[in-house]
C-alpha cells in the first residue's frame, strides 16, 4: 500500500479521537476508497454502524426519496417515517413504544430518565467493564474508571456488578434500585458476552425489586449478533432496550423501546429531542429493518462460523467478535491497515471485528487472511 494522503486533515477539530492518517472519500459494500485512490476492506463498518454496507441501495433510495419530500418538522407534529419506524420496531420487539433521538448515548440517557420516572427510584445497577456512552449520565453507568476519572462528580447512586457473576449482581442491588442496565455483549469493554444464566438472574432480580431490566443493544442490536435483538437468543424479555448504531446504516439515530408492559411513565414534557425521529433518518431506518430478513440474519451466523474457522479463540456473537493478541492491539490494527484491511480495538490487547453484515464470504476470507498475517508478523 502507498502512504495515506494527509491532504484533508483539519487543524480546527478538537482532538477527541486518535484518527488514522487516512481520509476516505467514498464507499460501496464492504469497501472504502481513500483520497489517494487506495481501496480498503472495511471490517469496522463505522464501529458496527454500517451494517448493510456502504451505500446499500435500500436505505440509500429511501433517504433520497424522503429528502425530496420533507427533511424536518420537529416533534410538535407527526411524520409518516417516524410512525412507520416505531410500528416496525414494536412488531420486532413484540409490543413496545419508541422514543427517537440521535445516538446511543442519548438513548441511554432517555432510558435512565425513564427508569427513574417509572419506578420513583434513582438507584442504578450497571456492570464493570461496560460502556454506555460519554454524556454525563451514560458515563456514570459506564464501568470503566479511566473514562470517568476526569469528569466527576457524576450521577450518584450507581453500583457496579461483575459480568456473569450472579452473586455480585445480587449484592449490587439496593432498595432504591430503579434499573439494571446490561449489554448482552460488552462491546467497547472487550466483547464479552453475558451468559444465559446471568441474564436470567437479572430478569428475576429486576422483578423482585420492582426495577426495570434495561438492555443496551446499541451495538448488539439490529442484526449484529445474528438475530434482530440479541436478547432473542437468551429467551428473556427486557422492560426496555436502547438501539442506535446500525439502525439507519450510518445516518444518526438512537431509540429507546419500552415494552408495552412497562409503558406509561413518560408524559408530554418529560423528555425531548429536537432532531429525534427525523424523517430522512427514519425512512432509511425503515428500509434497514425491512432488509434484515431471516435469510440475511442466518447469513450473519454463517459468517461468524467463518471467522471462528480462522480464529477459534474469537469471542462474541454473530459479527461482533474479538481476538486477544500478544502485543498492543494498535500495532495489529496498523499492520492490517498497511495490508488494506480495517479493524479496530476493544482494549489494549484486543482486536475487534464488526464487518458489514452483508460482507461476502470471499471478502471475509480475504480480510481474515490479511489479519492473520498482521497478527503473525
Amino acid at each position: 500500500m502507498s502512504p495515506p494522503s494527509n491532504s484533508l486533515l483539519l487543524g480546527p477539530v478538537l482532538p477527541t479521537y486518535a484518527r488514522q492518517d487516512v481520509t476516505f472519500v467514498s464507499g460501496e459494500g464492504a469497501w472504502l476508497v481513500a483520497d489517494s485512490g487506495e481501496r480498503y476492506l472495511d471490517l469496522v463498518a463505522g464501529i458496527a454502524v454500517v451494517g448493510l454496507g456502504h451505500c446499500h441501495p435500500a436505505p440509500l433510495a429511501a433517504a433520497h426519496a424522503q429528502l425530496d419530500r420533507l427533511w424536518h418538522t420537529s416533534n410538535l407534529y407527526w411524520t409518516e417515517p417516524m410512525a412507520e419506524l416505531a410500528a416496525r420496531l414494536s412488531t420486532r420487539f413484540g409490543g413496545a413504544q419508541a422514543f427517537f433521538c440521535n445516538s446511543g448515548a442519548e438513548a441511554i440517557e432517555s432510558a435512565l430518565k425513564y427508569a427513574r420516572k417509572a419506578t420513583g427510584r434513582p438507584g442504578l445497577v450497571a456492570l464493570e467493564g461496560s460502556f454506555h456512552g460519554r454524556t454525563l449520565g451514560a458515563l456514570s453507568v459506564t464501568g470503566q474508571p479511566a473514562k470517568r476519572a476526569a469528569f466527576g462528580p457524576l450521577v450518584p447512586g450507581v453500583t457496579f456488578a461483575t459480568l456473569n457473576d450472579v452473586e455480585s449482581l445480587v449484592g449490587a442491588a439496593r432498595p432504591d434500585t430503579g434499573a439494571i442496565l446490561i449489554e448482552p455483549v460488552q462491546g467497547e469493554g472487550g466483547v464479552h458476552p453475558a451468559t444465559a444464566e446471568f441474564l436470567d438472574a437479572a430478569r428475576t432480580l429486576a422483578d423482585e425489586l420492582g426495577a426495570l431490566l434495561v438492555l443496551d443493544e446499541v451495538q448488539t442490536g439490529v442484526g449484529r449478533t445474528g438475530t434482530f435483538f440479541c436478547f432473542e437468543q437468551y429467551g428473556i424479555r427486557p422492560d426496555a432496550v436502547t438501539l442506535a448504531k446500525g439502525l439507519a446504516n450510518g445516518l444518526p439515530i438512537g431509540a429507546l423501546l419500552v415494552s408495552d408492559g412497562a409503558a406509561g411513565a413518560f408524559v408530554p414534557g418529560d423528555h425531548a429531542s429536537t432532531f429525534g425521529g427525523n424523517p430522512v433518518t427514519c425512512a432509511a431506518a425503515c428500509a434497514v429493518v425491512d432488509t434484515l430478513t431471516d435469510e440475511l440474519l442466518a447469513g450473519v451466523r454463517e459468517k461468524e462460523a467463518v471467522v471462528r474457522e480462522w480464529f477459534p479463540d474469537a469471542r462474541g456473537r454473530g459479527l461482533l467478535l474479538a481476538l486477544d493478541v500478544d502485543r498492543p492491539a494498535s500495532e495489529v490494527v496498523q499492520a492490517a491497515f498497511e495490508r488494506g484491511v480495517l479493524v479496530c480495538t476493544a482494549g489494549e490487547r484486543t482486536v475487534r471485528l464488526t464487518p458489514p453484515l452483508t460482507i461476502t464470504t470471499g471478502e471475509l476470507d480475504h480480510g481474515l487472511a490479511a489479519l492473520r498475517e498482521a497478527i503473525d508478523e
